[in-house]
């Protein structure tokens, strides 16, 4: 019990208390206040583009390539559900007694 009780204690009061002190989980931070452009990178001059990062033409490649062949291959795998061989079951006995009741 006194080991629950202290963890209970440790969690909540952690949440609980509103200091902004260093913690395990958080950090302050490096900026004093957020400036508004997305990750933190300023807009390149007008007219001039951004230059892409080694990293990022072999990321979009395989990203396009892994979505085009995972959309094929879930496409063409084979209906291997119940109920697609319990239809087929049945029309197979459907034709072999109309196939009987003919003769």
């Amino acid at each position: 019990m006194a080991l629950t009780s202290m963890l209970r204690h440790r969690l909540f009061s952690r949440a609980a208390s509103s200091h902004a002190g260093p913690s395990r989980w958080t950090s302050s931070g490096h900026q004093e206040r957020p400036n508004g452009y997305l990750f933190n990178r300023t807009p390149p001059p007008p007219g001039q583009s951004r230059k892409w990062e080694d990293w990022e033409l072999p990321c979009y490649i395989t990203s396009f390539l892994t979505i085009v062949i995972l959309g094929v291959g879930l496409n063409a795998k084979p209906d291997l559900t119940i109920e697609t061989w319990a239809h087929q079951k049945a029309l197979e006995k459907l034709s072999a007694e109309s196939s009987s009741s003919s003769d």
